[in-house]
């Protein structure tokens, strides 16, 4: 059990660093929002308590600091991430003159539970550790920080499942994953309570490897701090990131179909353009590999190719209908297979090196089964790798 706590707070650590980096780019992009503001003081923190949790529960001195000054730090850099949490739902639903009295309001909570955890730390011994709930300044730390904890994530959850019933759906997804998260939180923190009281009221002693793992010294912290409190801050940081971890995969999802389409076009482009280069719109080359495969430079590369080739088709298609000497000239059926319009092309593109005459009417090319544009590049694609196998 001890490495299974240890590998989710690793996996801790790893995750909020992540969500931090990602975090502190929303933030240069809107300097000025209040709520990514706190979303981002909200990681911050959680980031930075990190590695003094880490330090207090080997009990090792961390930057020149006594453990109990590590637990201290941590848990102040939690109680002031549960503010950025509130600060933000504040700040994202109510009116900013409410908002700040209300956020006002809370600062003076966090002010309060700073001095009695302060307090709390100054009265107990040095060289006691960390979690030795015996001590009654150690059990005082510990119940004020989990009930500050467990008020502050349910006020959270409560305003997280009201937003989410009025938010665009993957936002209310993100929300929705953020809920569940803070619910396991809330259950940790209550569980972890009991769990001070019943080791500081003389409950039966823990093994000492529960103790180092960072757990508390009870079946119910264990149970809590394993099942509920780590796996509930993935939740969150899941939570958080997900609409725009949504937005960016479905961006990728459209850049590698708009690629696929910009290499699948090739020979028609090819084609065309050696028999039509009055049509090719000249830009410069990609300078760079990477700009070459940049989102912004596949997708300018895409519609131009698309745009070329609609227009190269639409020149041509007069040559299709030059054999058509009773000016009936029709399109191809619907549905029908790409090999015959890819014959009837390389034929128009001989009469237009031979320079033959053009006919008045038109055979309409790479016709779609169904509407729209999509439809219209994957006939164009199609009769592309009928010309290629040709």
């Amino acid at each position: 059990m001890g490495l299974v706590v240890s590998l989710l707070l690793l996996l801790y650590g790893a995750g909020s660093s992540l969500v931090l980096a990602w975090a502190a780019h929303r933030l240069a992009r809107a300097p000025r929002d209040v709520p990514t503001w706190a979303v981002t003081g909200l990681v911050a923190c959680w980031a930075a308590a990190y590695p003094f949790g880490l330090a207090a529960d080997r009990n090792e001195v961390f930057l020149g600091l006594a453990p109990m000054t590590s637990r201290l730090l941590q848990h102040l850099l939690a109680l002031s991430a549960v503010n950025c949490m509130v600060y933000f739902y504040f700040f994202s639903a109510l009116e900013p003159a409410r908002a700040r009295r209300r956020a006002a309001w809370y600062g003076l909570a966090l002010l309060a539970a700073v001095t009695v955890l302060t307090a709390a730390v100054a009265a107990t011994p040095d060289g006691v550790r960390t979690r030795d709930h015996t001590v009654t300044g150690v059990a005082v730390f510990f119940v004020t920080a989990d009930l500050y904890l467990a008020a502050g994530f349910a006020l959270g959850w409560v305003w997280t499942r009201r937003l989410a019933r009025d938010a665009a759906p993957r936002s209310a997804r993100g929300l929705r994953i953020t809920s569940v998260g803070m619910a396991a939180v809330v259950a940790a923190n209550a569980l972890f309570v009991p769990a001070v009281l019943m080791r500081w009221a003389g409950g039966e002693r823990a093994p000492d490897s529960l103790d180092t793992a960072g757990a508390a010294e009870t079946t119910l912290g264990w149970f809590g701090a394993v099942f509920l409190l780590l796996p509930g801050i993935a939740l969150i940081l899941v939570g958080i990131t997900y609409p725009a971890a949504a937005t960016r995969l479905t961006a990728l999802r459209v850049w590698w179909r708009h690629l696929r389409a910009y290499r699948g076009l090739e020979p028609l482009w090819t084609a065309l353009h050696r028999h039509l280069p009055e049509d090719a719109s000249h830009r410069p080359p990609a300078r760079s590999r990477r700009d070459a495969l940049s989102p912004r430079g596949v997708h300018r590369r895409y519609h131009r190719r698309v745009v070329e080739c609609r227009d190269g088709l639409a020149r041509v298609g007069l040559r299709l209908a030059a054999p058509d000497t009773d000016g009936g000239g029709t399109g191809e059926p619907a549905g029908a297979a790409p090999e015959e319009p890819a014959r009837r092309l390389r034929e128009a593109l001989r009469a237009h090196a031979e320079g033959r005459p053009v006919s008045a009417s038109a055979v309409l090319v790479a016709v779609p089964d169904e509407g729209g544009p999509d439809a219209e590049v994957r006939r164009m694609v199609a009769l592309s790798r009928a010309l290629r196998s040709r």
